[in-house]
């Protein structure tokens, strides 16, 4: 809704004025920023690539060989998942060394670096697809700790075969009432009714 006498108005004449060339000119201010602006627009896009690329590889990658190395040139070898933790090797080794209760460490060499952080994946912490890990324990040589053996017998009976820990069982629900698991009833009642098959007599063979 609006006024006739005031939309009938003429509108105002606007100034007929002309920017300067000087206007339109490129200062060194704004070609900096269009090169910042063009490196960041770069950047951005390489790196949505890059964790495209990363993420494609991930799924290829489905298992993650780690190889831990004894000072007594044995090595064991486990696969995992590379999505679980490095602290299932920690887990893995206090089942199988001959010591475990004495205290030890994992490094990665070269340069010696000990692994310190086992919550993250063995993806994160560039275990993918294998690595090797070296075992030292955290005691000084005197202590005569790094002589004798450090795996059990049993683990080194299996020299030449690999090592898969198991999984995490989750816990498994007893049956409800009523229901019965397997079918042995049904074996049962087909021996049974073969047994009472009975050769007529007037059958010859």
């Amino acid at each position: 809704v609006f006024e006739t006498s005031k939309a009938s108005q003429p509108p105002p004449e606007v100034a007929n004025s002309e920017e300067s060339d000087e206007f339109f000119e490129l200062t060194p201010g704004d070609y900096y920023h269009l090169m910042a602006t063009k490196k960041e627009s770069k950047y951005l896009k390489t790196r949505k690539i890059r964790e495209a690329e990363e993420a494609a590889r991930r799924t290829k990658m489905t298992k993650a060989v780690i190889r831990v190395r004894f000072p007594d040139d044995h090595t064991l070898e486990a696969v995992f998942h590379p999505s679980e933790p490095v602290q299932r090797v920690f887990d893995l080794l206090s089942k199988v060394l001959t010591r475990p209760e004495l205290p030890y460490y994992l490094y990665t060499s070269p340069p010696k670096k000990q692994i310190k952080d086992a919550s993250q994946n063995f993806f994160a912490a560039g275990f993918v697809p294998g690595a090797v890990v070296y075992f030292s324990y955290d005691l000084p040589k005197e202590d005569g700790a790094h002589s004798g053996a450090f795996l059990l017998e049993d683990v080194m009976s299996l020299k030449g075969l690999d090592l898969v820990p198991e999984p995490t069982k989750e816990p498994t629900q007893p049956p409800s009432e009523g229901v019965t698991a397997g079918r042995p009833p049904v074996v049962q009642e087909r021996k049974a009714a073969e047994k009472k098959v009975i050769k007529p007599k007037w059958l010859k063979m």
